[in-house]
């Protein structure tokens, strides 16, 4: 999830939203909880706002005022409600974001408030991610594996296979691919774009496929970095494209995933590995006539699996309501809405429920196949290690961007990721 500094103006901008928006009429009898949302999505948007207004009219004695958030400023803006004691009641947020908080004592552990359905509901994996030490913190609901959208014209004209959920391509068999389609392609134009950002979470999680792990959890407890042949695996098939095979261009390595999308729509680019969320835009911004499609990321020994940071709900550990608050969540998470929520964001539900809907299973705009992908997606590596904000921004990210664009080698990102992050790590990890 991207992190950026907020200025104190925003900061308290922002508090000032959360701490004003449901606190008047104490007096008469009725429950007010803050729900503090981070869809920015009209349609995401929407489904919340609808929600919370169904809510509202069945429920006169619990009252949800909802409070519109920012994924730009959301960890600096609850860091800042947490230490001011005005924290919304409900919380939004991903599960990468939790540990501090849940470390901290910022969030409530819901073990004693889950209801049995909404337990059940949602697979044990997706609960990994919400767990830290033996509470959990959050109840996870959304989520997105990664993908790729590809240009069904140039995809269909080269010739190359097409892989499917059951038959995806494995990571050679990708680089293969890509250098057969760039030679069909012609001059100045490149089978797949890599927008990289933010290349940490892309590296770790597509990793796992491969049988990457990086994080390795010791016997007694403390968690160190040893990058093997697995672990390289996919970082060397992003290096060799860009570096090697000229099947990718260095210009997007820096670049979002909106940014890659003008190319993308001109032909310059015959694919882009993306969040699965993306597929709005694409809907929305495609020129008429522009034919797209959704295939799975490539597979390695561990198959279609992929790390995620699933969005979550958590529960304020200062809420004088803990109980109403669980009981809007169940009413929110309830199959049908998961589904709503899912549909409003582009993204996929936790819940098995909900991921069962028909709605999410059509072959248009690549439902079926972010379904397929969903079974396999597992805790991201690394969010439940301490020390793992400072080591993505002070270590991997330089040294993922200077590997990609062939600024260092493999031995040298090896040295990296592993000795400057081990020696991160230590720090978190004195007793």
């Amino acid at each position: 999830m991207r992190r950026r500094v907020l200025t104190l103006t925003a900061v308290l901008a922002l508090l000032l939203t959360g701490c004003t928006a449901g606190n008047d009429g104490a007096d008469d009898g009725v429950v007010r909880l803050r729900f503090q949302s981070l869809a920015w999505q009209k349609e995401s948007v929407d489904a919340n706002r609808q929600l919370v207004d169904e809510w509202n009219a069945a429920h006169p004695g619990i009252r949800i005022d909802y409070v519109q958030g920012s994924w730009d400023s959301v960890h600096d803006q609850l860091l800042t409600s947490f230490e001011g004691g005005e924290a919304p009641d409900i919380i939004h947020d991903a599960s990468d974001d939790l540990a501090d908080f849940a470390y901290g004592g910022d969030l409530a552990d819901l073990r004693p408030l889950l209801p049995e359905r909404l337990r059940a509901d949602i697979p044990a994996s997706s609960w990994r991610t919400t767990t830290f030490g033996e509470g959990i913190y959050g109840v996870p609901f959304l989520q997105e594996p990664r993908v790729i959208i590809a240009n069904r014209k140039i995809l269909d004209s080269s010739g190359v296979r097409v892989p499917t959920p059951s038959k995806p391509w494995s990571w050679a068999e990708f680089r293969q691919i890509t250098q057969d389609l760039t030679r069909s392609m012609g001059p100045g134009r490149y089978a797949v774009a890599w927008p990289l950002k933010e290349p940490v979470s892309v590296s770790l999680n597509l990793g796992l496929s491969a049988g990457g792990r990086l994080f390795h959890r010791e016997a007694d407890g403390r968690v160190t970095l040893r990058f093997t042949e697995a672990d390289a695996v996919v970082p060397g098939t992003v290096h060799d494209q860009v570096v090697n095979d000229r099947t990718a261009p260095r210009t997007t390595l820096g670049s979002g995933g909106s940014d890659t999308l003008p190319g993308f729509f001109a032909g310059k680019y015959a694919m882009v590995p993306l969040g699965f969320a993306y597929r709005q835009q694409i809907a929305q911004q495609a020129p008429e006539g522009f034919e797209w499609t959704v295939l799975p990321a490539p597979a390695g020994s561990a198959g279609l699996t992929q790390g995620v940071s699933p969005q979550t709900l958590s529960i304020s550990e200062d809420s004088p309501h803990k109980k109403e608050a669980m009981a809007f969540l169940e009413f929110f998470l309830r199959p049908e809405n998961m589904v709503r929520l899912a549909r409003g964001d582009w993204m996929l539900p936790t819940g098995t429920a909900a991921l069962a809907d028909p709605s999410l299973h059509t072959p248009r705009d690549g439902w079926a196949t972010g379904a397929a992908v969903a079974e396999k997606l597992r805790p991201a590596p690394a969010q439940s290690v301490r020390g793992y904000p400072e080591w993505k921004d002070k270590v991997a990210t330089p040294a993922f961007q200077e590997y990609y664009s062939g600024a260092i080698d493999a031995a040298e990102l090896r040295r990296r990721l592993v000795e400057d992050g081990n020696r991160v790590l230590a720090r978190y990890q004195r007793k």
